[in-house]
């Protein structure tokens, strides 16, 4: 199996993959400052809510609780959790790392977004 098919698999060996892309640069900066919190339980949490000024914006957390209905994926040591809502939301997106001239930031390329604000946080479906 390739490591990209090896990446959309959740933890459950029956249940179907995930169809969401969680990149290296991603997975390794999330290694990073979980490594500087000292805290190996914490894993990163993304999710969508309503706000912002498109109708939805996305959020990051770190949490050390895995919640009966979470979708998990595994990469590079660390584990990313997304909530049953937020994952209809985000099927198919990809969760980046990026550090360039406009700063050093988590991205969500989204293919549900039809439309999305200036700072990249907010989308509409």
């Amino acid at each position: 199996m390739s490591a990209a098919a090896q990446d959309l698999l959740s933890p459950e060996a029956d249940a179907p993959p995930v169809p969401l892309v969680f990149t290296d640069s991603a997975a390794d900066k999330v290694k990073e400052l979980v490594d500087e919190e000292g805290n190996p339980e914490l894993k990163l949490r993304v999710f969508v809510q309503g706000g912002g000024c498109s109708g939805f914006q996305y959020g990051f957390t770190f949490d050390e609780i895995v919640n009966e209905d979470d979708t998990q994926m595994t990469k590079n040591g660390v584990t990313l959790l997304i909530d049953a809502m937020s994952l209809q939301y985000l099927a198919g997106a990809e969760i980046d790392y990026k550090d360039d001239l406009q700063g050093a930031q988590f991205v969500i390329k989204n293919p549900n977004a039809t439309t999305t604000c200036g700072c990249g946080s907010s989308f509409s479906v």
